[in-house]
């Protein structure tokens, strides 16, 4: 499998290149990305180490880069051999399970889908049906590297069925009033705010984020019936033959831990363990 190319503007989701010999080497779902400052310091304390090299890159993109060994980021090889990979996505497990890489994984986090909007909701956008206008412009999260497609296109089919799937996801891509992300945590925000996308249905936790950072979004709940909280798992496995085998199970236990879950709950998560 060729290697996939990281493009350059990735940079944000690339964190301590400078460590070759990394003491600890993580793959975690790019929707993580505003935990992971906080929670790679608070693993730091608990266990002590230091080097820690990771991505926070959209978990399809991370599952191509195992597969080929490696990814091209800015000239360079980036390694293909995680300790830790974490997805959204039980299908990336279940690979990397019958390609023998992996031997078990586990759930450790939940979180549920709403739509972001500027502050204030000039469209006015009430419901998923309303997605279907045709002056509605969405940024949508590619089905082919970003998990949380899969859980908008089903929350879709159920507000909708194949009619509004169909329309979201073929028509209006075809006159450009949807319009695909390769890192939507990234880039819905930034279209929404300079005026590109009317909405852009995210996971809770980018809303809440991007208020804690200030920013002029809000979000429009899609209700329980089709926000999938009760289909959105994050699993998390250690990789057979991992570069740093004993890091990697320090990593899973903490990521267990009442502390690790608290700071997941803190950013807008839905906690896993109960304590």
């Amino acid at each position: 499998m060729e290697m996939p190319i990281i493009p350059p503007e990735r940079e944000d989701d690339i964190h301590n290149i400078e460590f070759v010999n990394a003491e600890l080497v993580l793959f975690m779902a790019g929707n993580q990305f505003m935990v992971m400052d906080e929670l790679i310091k608070a693993f730091q304390g608990e266990y002590g180490v230091e080097r820690i090299f990771y991505e926070t890159l959209p978990p399809g993109l991370l599952l191509k880069q195992i597969l080929a060994g490696g990814a091209i980021f800015k000239g360079r090889t980036l390694p293909g051999k995680p300790d830790v990979y974490s997805s959204v996505s039980e299908d990336a497990m279940r690979v990397l399970k019958e390609k023998g890489v992996i031997d078990d994984y586990f759930v450790y986090l939940h979180n549920r889908i709403v739509l972001m909007v500027p502050e204030g909701n000039p469209a006015g956008i009430k419901s998923v049906l309303d997605l279907a206008k045709d002056e509605i412009r969405i940024s949508q999260p590619n089905p082919e590297n970003e998990d949380i497609a899969k859980y908008i296109i089903e929350m879709y089919s159920k507000a909708g069925g194949e009619e509004l799937v169909r329309k979201v996801m073929e028509e209006k891509r075809e006159k450009g009033t949807t319009i695909l992300t390769l890192v939507h945590h990234r880039e819905t925000p930034k279209r929404i705010l300079s005026g590109e996308a009317d909405v852009g249905p995210v996971w809770a936790t980018e809303v809440a984020y991007a208020r804690m950072r200030g920013l002029r979004v809000e979000a429009v709940e899609v209700g329980e019936e089709l926000d999938q909280r009760d289909k959105v798992n994050y699993y998390i496995t250690k990789l057979k033959n991992c570069p740093n085998p004993a890091n990697a199970e320090k990593f899973l236990e903490f990521i267990k831990s009442e502390k690790a879950q608290k700071i997941y709950e803190k950013y807008g998560f839905v906690p896993h363990f109960k304590f």
